[in-house]
């Protein structure tokens, strides 16, 4: 097994391996604009998750998901040569989660601005329930003089 830093190094080395073989050697016309993110090797080095992105609508990604899939072997090949590692390592390709995400977390965020911006709107015109000052005056001793 490998230690944690060479496995880091590997996936790091294994995302770029694969993110250029697809820009410059596969030629699939169903392979749409896509993006790979991040590669994550097993501590044997014996298995790689690449994840990728993909612009477009759900047909492109399925369209992408089977083209890679069909590229397998030569993108393993691809892996094995620049690697240099004595047994090549496996890929499976993963479609990446972060734009579904991100969207997510900007919906939510909005979603608070909305209510925030309401809250403050509401609160220009409020005015307090109970009278103006409602803290205890302290007594003036100096009138109580009779």
């Amino acid at each position: 097994m490998a230690d944690q830093a060479r496995t880091r190094r590997m996936s790091v080395r294994v995302r770029e391996i694969v993110a250029e073989f697809i820009e410059r050697q596969v030629k699939d016309p169903r392979l749409g604009m896509v993006t790979v993110t991040d590669a994550r090797m097993t501590p044997d080095l014996r298995e790689a998750t690449v994840f990728y992105t993909v612009w477009g609508d759900e047909t492109v990604r399925a369209d992408t998901a089977v083209a890679l899939e069909s590229a397998k072997g030569v993108i393993r090949s691809a892996v094995g040569r620049g690697t240099g590692l004595k047994h090549t390592p496996s890929l499976a390709f993963i479609l990446d989660a972060i734009p579904e995400n991100a969207k997510h977390i900007e919906d939510v965020l909005a979603q608070a601005r909305a209510q925030d911006e309401q809250v403050h709107h509401l609160a220009e015109h409020a005015r307090p329930a109970g009278d103006a000052d409602p803290y205890r005056q302290p007594r003036d001793l100096s009138d109580d003089s009779a």
